[in-house]
């Protein structure tokens, strides 16, 4: 292994935030992980756990399954759209929560990567991301769906209207600001300053990042932690995190809209 990616591979030292000391300052934020969790991606996680179990538990084979990511929530289109619209709603407010928690308690955004000041280097680095990750991860997911380890996942079945394409970028936008900014901004920042070791809270990121994907079996749990292992190295050793944000959203635009544009028309697709 080479020197450079021995230091890259290995967890910084990093200058901030401040560690905190206080026990009653660490209970604090201890209790706020707890509770934000509870209210966002960990509860998600649960109920991802209770439905792969039920899917387990089927006669069926696990990739003779379907699940969807986005689905209808209403049977008239108007409603759809607005319910389609709170879902997205629902993603900013909870990525919006753990920014708000980090700036109230005198942490400054730009230093978790929200600043604007490199902006256009982040969107290329965001797209050089989405190559990495695009190809490789459709081929793991194939493998894992052959192997039966996963459902077959189908990224949209919204019916056909004039919004879907815009419904859809927006949801693939809200998923990657909720979280990028809680997962790893958010939680990496918190668990810093608790003193945790960087490979730690790493892999505990990752497995957080896999559980709230375990709905579509064991193939999403792993694929999603490797993606979480990949993005909180990024951040941790740049503090950028934009890149993740936008390398997201465009895995899951490409996702989400690309397969809406091809179900009808593609008999392999599920």
């Amino acid at each position: 292994m080479t020197s450079r990616l021995r230091a890259w591979l290995a967890p910084p030292r990093p200058d901030e935030p401040a560690p905190l000391d206080d026990p009653a300052q660490r209970r604090g934020v201890v209790a706020e992980l707890v509770i934000v969790f509870t209210l966002t991606l960990g509860l998600a996680g649960l109920n991802s756990l209770l439905s792969l179990l039920d899917s387990l538990l089927r006669t069926t084979a696990l990739n003779e399954q379907r699940v969807a990511i986005n689905e209808p929530g209403a049977t008239i289109g108007w409603l759809d759209l607005l319910s389609q619209l709170s879902s997205v709603l629902r993603l900013l407010a909870w990525g919006a929560l753990g920014a708000y928690l980090l700036w109230r308690t005198g942490i400054r955004l730009a230093s978790i990567g929200l600043g604007s000041r490199r902006l256009g280097r982040d969107a290329l680095t965001g797209a050089g991301l989405t190559a990495l990750i695009g190809i490789p991860g459709l081929v793991f997911y194939l493998v894992a769906w052959n192997a039966g380890l996963n459902l077959a996942v189908q990224p949209s079945t919204l019916d056909e209207s004039w919004w879907r394409p815009i419904v859809l970028t927006l949801a693939a936008a809200g998923n990657a600001w909720a979280e990028e900014v809680l997962v790893v901004g958010y939680l990496l920042t918190r668990l810093r300053q608790l003193r945790w070791r960087e490979n730690t809270s790493l892999l505990v990121a990752a497995i957080l990042r896999g559980s709230y994907h375990l709905y579509q079996g064991i193939g999403g749990f792993i694929g999603n932690l490797l993606m979480g292992l990949l993005f909180g190295r990024i951040w941790q050793r740049t503090n950028r995190l934009w890149p993740l944000i936008i390398a997201h959203t465009l895995l899951d635009v490409v996702a989400f809209v690309g397969y809406s544009l091809l179900r009808d028309h593609v008999s392999s697709l599920p």
